[in-house]
């Protein structure tokens, strides 16, 4: 058991500092809990007990998925209270750019696994929004068959 968890652990540095965007990104962001984590934060500052009963999580998982997220420059952390100390999640801009990303995972979701009701965006007018990755020269939607990986 300690075995696989060191491999695995090493299969994570590997991407975290690999070639592949891909590898380098969810080695940061992939796990359940921090795109959930990410995802809250995106509604309004984020405090501890509040993330821990909203989401299910862990206090010790929480605690290492802040602290992990804080270290790559997603959130900022912040008191908000000295007496007692307390302290609050805010999203920096590298956090934010993420947000689109998670909004496209939910659509995806929904599409694909939206049995019963699931929760969905809206924007400012409250008017639903579908999200939709494009290719920001051509504004065309990304699909596999119109794109491919080149490695320098």
């Amino acid at each position: 058991m300690i075995g696989s968890h060191y491999s695995f652990a090493m299969d994570i540095e590997k991407y975290r500092s690999g070639r592949c965007p891909v590898g380098r990104a969810l080695a940061r962001i992939g796990d359940s809990w921090s795109m959930l984590i990410l995802r809250d934060a995106s509604q309004s500052p984020l405090r501890f007990e509040a993330a821990r009963a909203n989401l299910g999580i862990a206090p010790n998982i929480l605690t290492r998925r802040l602290t992990m997220l804080v270290a790559d420059g997603l959130l900022e952390k912040r008191a908000y209270s000295t007496r007692p100390p307390r302290f609050e999640y805010v999203l920096t801009d590298k956090g934010a750019d993420v947000v689109p990303i998670l909004m496209a995972i939910g659509a995806w979701g929904r599409k694909y696994h939206g049995e019963g009701g699931t929760s969905y965006i809206v924007d400012e007018s409250g008017a639903p929004i579908e999200p939709l990755v494009v290719n920001a020269r051509s504004g065309k939607p990304l699909s596999p068959g119109a794109m491919r990986i080149v490695q320098p």
